[in-house]
């Protein structure tokens, strides 16, 4: 009997990476060294939070329907006045709104935005689990025993076009491919830790609206069609000569698991649900105990443990692929707790 196949795709904030130090705390240290100061760090944070969900109401998804790119969103220089940052318009506001209360009517310095936008775009400004490539790296290694033919990975997120950017910047082998980029092809042969990035602002759909996630369905489909899949079996099975996808996550349905991981309930969770993906909550400080552990899951199918519960938690991205490969014994055996280093906050850089 064929194994089946694995679409596992994460959520990038949160999840994969998360904030060196609070988003407002990195805010404060860029603004001092460009010269502005005045402010409490609860001001700041106050202030970051409100300038971003104010611009996220009035422009939606980075400004996608407004016809603005993701820089204009962020730092307001679609058509600035003579002090760049100090414009006429009320547009796109969210560092303008963030740190002009502190700039006692003076021009913002020309340099702020830039550096935020650059910090925020590497590794400068994020950090990941430990090892994090090594664990991606190892649901596309050879294994007879693991369950699954073809292992697609990739990232669905509500965000800009930063994120791929600042996976790569951590250390990740990151696939061209996202939406929207026809001119975005997978190198034939070479396997990559994230097989493509799906963002809301190219798909043209936030979490938890399920389009988002049926524009991944196509971008596994393309991954297996141009580039072939190399899986945890370590062959490239589903590739075809004509361009089709043979076996794609939105082409044989019934022969790939869809699973999706993310640290937030209203939009990783729910959002898998309605778009028909297996959801997983990661959950590192264990504070969603009414769900079942996975990692108290070992030596069960994924559909043996979604068929007893819709949603599963799991401490780690390490144990979720420890689990993925069958090499879990359960509470107490090879699991390894993964170590949250970040925080939770209201305001971010790259949102969820």
């Amino acid at each position: 009997m064929p194994r089946r196949n694995l679409l596992l795709c994460f959520d990038a904030f949160g999840t994969l990476f998360w904030p060196k130090r609070t988003v407002a705390q990195q805010y404060g240290q860029v603004a001092r060294e460009c010269g502005v100061t005045g402010w409490t760090e609860a001001e700041l944070q106050s202030r970051l939070a409100a300038a971003f969900q104010d611009e996220a109401r009035r422009h939606p998804n980075y400004g996608k329907a407004s016809g603005l790119d993701a820089t204009q969103w962020w730092t307001n220089t679609l058509n600035a006045g003579p002090h760049r940052w100090i414009a006429d318009t009320p547009r796109v506001q969210v560092i303008l709104k963030t740190f002009e209360p502190f700039a006692r009517q003076r021009p913002l310095p020309a340099d702020l935005a830039p550096k935020l936008l650059t910090r925020f775009a590497s590794s400068q400004g994020y950090h990941a689990e430990n090892n994090l490539a090594r664990t991606l790296g190892r649901l596309k290694q050879r294994s007879s025993t693991t369950a699954f033919d073809q292992v697609v990975v990739g990232v669905i997120t509500n965000s800009d076009d930063r994120v791929p950017g600042v996976l790569s910047s951590l250390g990740l082998s990151v696939s061209p491919l996202r939406c929207g980029g026809e001119d975005r092809r997978p190198v034939r042969g070479r396997a990559y830790d994230i097989d493509f990035t799906c963002m809301s602002y190219d798909a043209g759909a936030e979490k938890p609206d399920a389009a988002i996630f049926r524009a991944a369905e196509h971008l596994c489909a393309r991954v297996v069609s141009t580039a072939g899949v190399y899986g945890v079996s370590g062959e490239g099975a589903g590739a075809r000569d004509d361009g089709e996808a043979d076996g794609g996550a939105d082409g044989d349905a019934d022969s790939w698991q869809k699973v999706y991981v993310g640290d937030e309930h209203a939009k990783d969770v729910v959002g898998a649900l309605g778009a028909g993906w297996k959801p997983v909550l990661l959950d590192r400080h264990e504070k969603a105990v009414e769900i079942p552990c996975l990692e108290h899951q070992a030596n069960q199918s994924i559909a043996d443990v979604f068929q007893r519960s819709p949603v599963v938690r799991v401490r780690s991205i390490r144990n979720l692929v420890s689990w993925v490969l069958g090499e879990g014994e359960g509470e107490g055996g090879n699991y390894s707790e993964g170590k949250d280093k970040g925080e939770s906050e209201s305001g971010n850089a790259l949102a969820r």
